[in-house]
């Protein structure tokens, strides 16, 4: 049924419809962000291969294991309450 289901001419006429939706001036700006995007993955995916191979190495024995650090982002909002949870904390 779906022998031949994608012809050059089905590329075509989405090719145009999407022209007719987005126009020109929105297809090079829309091909650039695409582009830092999937460069941005990349490298991500780089780094996250390579932080998995940095890790899969074992520690010396009798080493004690070493946990990053944990970055905790907090909006102005969240100082407050950060600082009531610290001063609760401390009473106890």
């Amino acid at each position: 049924m779906l022998r031949n289901g994608l012809e050059p001419w089905h590329l075509l006429i989405v090719a145009i419809v999407v022209i007719v939706l987005f126009g020109s001036k929105k297809l090079p700006e829309a091909a650039r962000g695409l582009g830092k995007s999937m460069r941005i993955l990349k490298s991500e995916a780089k780094a996250m291969k390579e932080d998995g191979v940095a890790q899969s190495a074992a520690p010396a024995e009798g080493a004690p294991e070493q946990s990053a650090p944990k970055v905790i982002q907090t909006t102005p909002g969240d100082a407050a309450a950060a600082r009531t949870m610290a001063e609760d904390t401390a009473a106890r």
